[in-house]
């Protein structure tokens, strides 16, 4: 069998995996980067990220969604948008993307081998074609990067064509009329507010009583009363106890407290698992945790020195942003290189819902539980022209500073363009910024910007003892 040296192979051509083999390559290293599928991209790009943002565009734009917003102007097609319509533009945005993503690794030197990836022993890889022809790639350095897939489990008929995980979503020939959301996690709330957009009559069903309860609480029962405006039905506290299938045409899901529920669509949402099954991790020496998790420590190395792991491989927050910082800190870390040293130590969130929530720091309640005297400053998109503009009555922008020093310890966004308006805040508190920094800014006007200037107000009058929203108070 046939032996090729790198410095470094990449098993897994996510965005963490890509992120990190051209690094590598950048800084002058031979690197090797084996995919199993034929399309670079992993599910960031093929399955999730990319593809499912892209869908909620399409769904705002063809139900006109936003344009009701507007005073009542409905700009929406006055025809039925058929499946053909939903995911035209999700196809040219995704293979747009993969051709650039391709293109870089070319342009930066990356080999790319496609074919399946197992350890024989911690530095030799055996590269499995869809031929079946083997080679052995040795590497001084390996960088884990395999993703993870949807769980399912055992009480759904998956080989139905009715009942989906997240990735089969994307493969569906019509439109459901009734879909039932199985998880109200991240990735099922935002296709339920998408299918929702659409026409589709949506059931979200979780057996916890919050929304997505890392959020903050404010942000998370205003999402939750949002979604169902547009809506979405929640049956909270429930699980799916069975599901059957016989009757043609419908599904029919049994709760555990003897609802039911029927459907010709359902989307099951029940966590991920890693993509480690099939790597012999044993023979490198690597135990994988929990759902097949690979541990590692701070610089995104396992327990074998020189193989390092970054991506949903690992786990929370498994996001695509998150994953492509670890794999950059891995490579260099890996290969001595100064440029990134470490993952900054603020990380946003962004869920794609409808409408978009984000928030990066502290919440209310983890500042409560540290016992942390803050103060809360709120500006609502409806009392700025921007936000007025735009028709947002509903989204907000809430900021906790330290009550002592007016430090901005967390930043909590609702509303449009949510995940873009808190990097503001972000930067703000990387560089450890006060309320004096939003007190000086100048934004344009008028913007979505404009709601730091006019929450940090609220929070320094709150300070003061004075209610912004007080009638009196002439603003």
């Amino acid at each position: 069998m046939s032996q090729t040296e790198f410095d470094l192979v990449v098993i897994g051509g996510g965005p963490a995996g890509t992120s990190g083999a051209n690094t590598a390559a950048i800084f002058g290293h031979r690197v090797a980067l084996v995919e199993k599928d034929p399309d670079v991209g992993g599910a960031g790009l093929n399955f999730g990220t990319v593809p499912s943002k892209t869908l909620r565009e399409t769904a705002l734009a063809l139900s006109g969604w936003r344009s009701r917003r507007l005073f009542g102007v409905d700009l929406s097609l006055r025809r039925e948008a058929n499946i053909g319509d939903f995911v035209r533009h999700k196809d040219a945005v995704t293979a747009a993307e993969r051709q650039h993503v391709e293109s870089r690794m070319r342009a930066f030197g990356v080999e790319r081998f496609r074919g399946t990836a197992s350890f024989v022993e911690p530095h030799i890889i055996r590269f499995s074609q869809p031929n079946g022809r083997e080679t052995q790639l040795r590497a001084e350095k390996i960088l884990i990067a395999t993703g993870s897939s949807p769980y399912r489990p055992p009480e759904f008929p998956f080989e139905d064509d009715r009942v989906h995980d997240s990735d089969e979503l994307l493969k569906l020939k019509a439109l459901p009329k009734r879909l039932v959301v199985v998880g109200a996690g991240v990735i099922g709330s935002e296709y339920a507010g998408t299918f929702a957009a659409m026409g589709t009559e949506v059931h979200l069903v979780d057996g916890r009583g919050t929304l997505l309860p890392f959020l903050d609480g404010e942000v998370s029962r205003a999402l939750a009363d949002a979604m169902a405006g547009n809506g979405v039905r929640f049956h909270w506290k429930e699980k799916v106890t069975k599901c059957e299938t016989s009757k043609p045409g419908e599904v029919v899901l049994t709760l555990s407290s003897g609802a039911t529920l029927s459907a010709d669509g359902v989307l099951v949402c029940a966590g991920r698992t890693s993509n480690t099954a099939d790597l012999n991790l044993a023979a490198a020496g690597i135990e994988p945790g929990k759902r097949g998790l690979i541990p590692v420590d701070e610089h995104y190395r396992t327990g074998v020195s020189h193989i390092y792991a970054a991506g949903d491989v690992i786990g929370p927050p498994a996001l695509a942003a998150t994953s492509m910082e670890q794999a950059r800190v891995a490579i260099c870390d890996a290969f001595d290189i100064t440029a990134k040293a470490d993952l900054a130590p603020l990380l946003p969130t962004g869920i794609y819902t409808i409408p978009e929530a984000s928030f990066v720091g502290e919440t209310e309640e983890s500042l409560k539980e540290k016992r942390v005297d803050y103060i809360a400053g709120r500006a609502r998109y409806a009392e700025l022209p921007r936000g007025r503009i735009v028709g947002d009555e509903t989204g907000f922008l809430k900021l906790l500073f330290c009550h002592t020093d007016m430090r901005l310890l967390g930043i909590h966004v609702l509303g449009e363009q949510a995940t873009e308006v808190v990097h503001v805040g972000l930067v703000a508190m990387l560089a450890g910024a006060t309320a004096d920094l939003f007190n000086r800014a100048c934004f344009n006007y008028p913007t979505l910007g404009d709601l730091y200037k006019y929450a940090t107000y609220d929070a320094l009058l709150c300070r003061r003892g004075i209610s912004w929203s007080d009638p009196t108070f002439v603003k």
